[in-house]
């Protein structure tokens, strides 16, 4: 017998939806509307249930209205917004789930005109298809990447609009377990949601398959019937069928963990946010370790705790997991009859503005503080809202210039009925517990919760853990890279050369003994200008190299006289010179130091000219807290986020929460220790593009210092965490796989080109 993806995939996990309690529904004889293929009776009969004073006209108006929305282009959130309402005719009973009705259909025709896609499974919560999943048969690695195009072709095609407005949840598997090693989503079960142009498959890794819901037994009746339907009877009693269609199949598996009733309407309201971003508005879902820590939270709350620690790696989204809560919690503590508000702490300027732009691309309405004035004044304000849409809210405070006053807030402040809730950032730093802006709050509020987000373990004698208590959750690098969200480095030494010519250097320099004078020699000309000259010609191969010119880089200088050095010799030798018989042109003075290069209209340069021309270093900024002011420098910030400036000369600053995903190439030029090394290491992990790796070059010998911080967490966290070190040391892509990456490379090159 002949098993493809229908015997292997599709028809065991209709098989296991009968498990999670849909209901198998043929589409011989059945009725839809073609338009957006609601299912008009089975809406009918859901909504007159789950609304008691409904009567059939409203539901068909309501039908109307619905079609109407799914016209729009804007990837379905007037429909999502709709499909939430808590007022009028309600599409979804989230307060009693089982309240609604549950279908499970194959093959049914996503159709306009002469066009059409039919996914293997499509999900019908109350009539309405809001998941669809597509299958492949296993041991087919370009399964999954061709439906990934064919996806995204669907995605761009008008036609389909109404089908992708309408769909909230999307499934991608071969029915194999994940190729951790592979940095493509090739092999595994993958969820995803709608998209513009291409959707992101995100892993889902269930933590605790002892709190999932107990299964059904399966109907014998019921799978005679799908089988028979399907037209597969004869697989019944073959080995392979019962193999995959076991439960903890790699497929059955995900299944369960996100179409089980309570994570399905988890998902749905609280899992799904339309973010608004440079391209357009995109449609994110919650990453499955932002749904465990959430849950976390309301566990421990539950429990009675009222202060935490979320221990996510950088680049796993701590700002998008706050913002869930909001939403989350909003609901949890309104269910208890209690209002919340919610604050969000950092410690820098560059921060907040950050977070407060995150949060306003998600829909919050956000409050900004700058002051222990201004924070007085929220506290003492009776209201958990300001806004007249009653929209959800957030205040994001900067502490940096609060003074150390016991009398910033005081429990009288306090003495209304509001839960106030405080994400606190980066709280590896270590707040202070005495005398400081957090000790007073919590003195003056002890009702008060504190969940403090962390990137990186707390070391030593950290006063986090007395102010926050333990963990809640937590999210390793080892998962974080397994899992698409973050790149494991390459650390690249410097060329021997170069070693040679800047030990020649320094003895030319004829270096005074002490650590005085080592500010003094690391800036002389004699020494910048070798080394910026080498980061350029290494910068620019870069982008040669990996063939995208977008890609931008840092330097962390060793001080911020060398700092200041660097940018002066780019300027006099790197920034373009116009022709004398053209004016210059500036991108903008006030934002970038540099400009594009202007070609005449009678020049026709060659090709490789042309190439040179776009991948040479053209613009800068040097980003340092006595340079310019600091509106200068959040313009130059974002200017550089948007890839108008090529590199950033910097010393101390955003080495820490800087997040820009075109930061490729991170120039080393001075020694980090602990917490700081990891920070800085980790702004070039964020994913781009079809980047495997961020690159480090290491100008300061950062090999030994790693490890000694390696040492460090597996010393102060082994008690807790066990032997979790593999999660630190995966961060780096060590020199023997690379060696082996390459002889691989040489392998198969041989075998194609023998002539070579």
């Amino acid at each position: 017998m002949s098993f493809n993806e229908d015997s292997r995939v599709k028809i065991p996990a209709l098989i296991h939806f009968t498990r999670l309690s849909y209901r198998y529904l043929s589409l011989k004889g059945a009725s839809w509307n073609e338009d957006t293929n609601i299912f008009p009776d089975l809406f009918r009969d859901a909504l007159c249930r789950i609304n008691s004073d409904a009567n059939p006209d409203e539901v068909d108006r309501t039908l109307r209205d619905i079609s109407l929305l799914l016209d729009n282009e804007d990837l379905g959130k007037a429909f999502y917004k709709r499909l939430l309402a808590t007022t009028g005719m309600k599409l979804i009973d989230f307060e009693n789930f089982d309240h609604n009705t549950f279908h499970v259909v194959t093959e049914l025709p996503c159709k306009n005109e002469d066009e059409e896609f039919r996914p293997d499974i499509t999900l019908l919560i109350n009539g309405m298809p809001l998941v669809f999943i597509e299958v492949k048969k296993p041991n087919n690695k370009q399964g999954i990447l061709a439906e990934r195009t064919r996806i995204n072709k669907r995605f761009n095609n008008p036609k389909f609009r109404r089908f992708i407005n309408i769909t909230q949840l999307m499934m991608f598997s071969n029915n194999m377990e994940y190729d951790d090693s592979s940095p493509e989503p090739i092999e595994g079960a993958f969820y995803a949601t709608t998209a513009t142009e291409s959707p992101k498959f995100n892993y889902f890794r269930e933590e605790d398959p002892t709190k999932l819901p107990a299964l059904s037994e399966i109907n014998p009746t019921v799978e005679d019937f799908i089988l028979k339907d399907t037209n597969l009877p004869t697989i019944k009693h073959t080995p392979e069928y019962a193999t995959n269609k076991a439960p903890d199949s790699a497929t059955n598996r995900i299944c369960t963990s996100i179409f089980s009733r309570e994570r399905l309407a988890f998902l749905l309201r609280y899992g799904l946010v339309y973010v608004r971003g440079e391209k357009g508005t995109e449609k994110h879902v919650m990453r499955y370790p932002q749904i465990f820590a959430t849950k976390a939270i309301e566990s421990e709350l539950e429990a009675g705790k009222r202060n935490g620690i979320i221990w996510h790696t950088q680049g796993s989204g701590k700002t998008a997991l706050a913002y869930y809560n909001v939403k989350h919690l909003t609901d949890y503590y309104t269910g208890k009859g209690v209002i919340p508000k919610f604050y969000f702490i950092v410690d820098r300027i560059d921060l907040l503005v950050q977070a407060a732009r995150e949060f306003r691309s998600r829909g919050l309405i956000v409050h900004e503080v700058n002051s222990r004035d201004e924070f007085a004044r929220d506290i003492k304000s009776t209201s958990a809202i300001h806004n007249n849409q009653g929209q959800l809210e957030i205040t994001v405070v900067n502490i940096q210039k609060f003074e150390e006053d016991p009398n910033v807030v005081s429990q009288t402040d306090y003495k209304i009925d509001l839960q106030r809730i405080y994400f606190l950032d980066e709280v590896h730093r270590s707040y202070n517990p005495k005398g400081s802006f957090l000790a007073n709050l919590k003195e003056s509020d002890p009702n008060a919760i504190k969940i403090g987000l962390t990137g990186t373990p707390l070391l030593g004698d950290n006063n986090s853990r007395a102010l926050f208590g333990g963990y809640f959750h937590k999210y390793y690098y080892n998962a974080s890279i397994k899992d698409g969200y973050t790149l494991r480095l390459i650390r690249e030494e410097i060329e021997t050369e170069y070693k040679m010519q800047l030990a020649e250097t320094l003895a030319e320099i004829d270096v005074l003994k002490g650590s005085g004078n080592r500010e003094y020699v690391y800036s002389q000309n004699q020494f910048v200008e070798p080394m910026l000259d080498y980061i350029i010609k290494d910068f620019e191969q870069a982008r040669l190299t990996h063939g995208d010119s977008s890609i931008g880089a840092m330097v962390i200088c060793d001080s911020s006289k060398q700092a200041k050095k660097m940018a002066e010799i780019f300027e006099s030798k790197y920034l373009p010179k116009p022709s004398p018989l053209e004016e210059p042109i500036v991108f903008d003075a006030s934002q970038v130091q540099g400009a594009p290069d202007k070609i005449a209209a009678d020049e026709k340069p060659s090709y490789n000219a042309q190439k040179k021309a776009e991948r040479a270093v053209k613009s800068y900024a040097l980003i340092l807290h006595d340079v310019g002011t600091k509106q200068e420098r959040k313009d130059q910030v974002e200017a550089f986020k948007e890839g108008k400036i090529d590199i950033l000369f910097v010393f101390n600053m955003l080495l820490t929460g800087f997040d820009a995903p075109r930061l490729k190439k991170l120039y080393l030029g001075r020694l980090i220790k602990a917490h700081n090394l990891l920070q800085a290491l980790t702004r070039v992990n964020r994913t781009y593009k079809d980047f495997h790796y961020g690159y480090i070059v290491d100008f300061a010998d950062i090999e030994s210092e790693f490890e000694k911080t390696n040492q460090a967490y597996f010393d102060e966290l082994q008690s807790e965490l066990g032997d979790e070190m593999d999660s630190y040391s995966d961060l780096f892509k060590t020199e023997e796989e690379i060696t082996a990456e390459i002889n691989q490379i040489k392998d198969a090159l041989e075998v194609r080109h023998p002539e070579c």
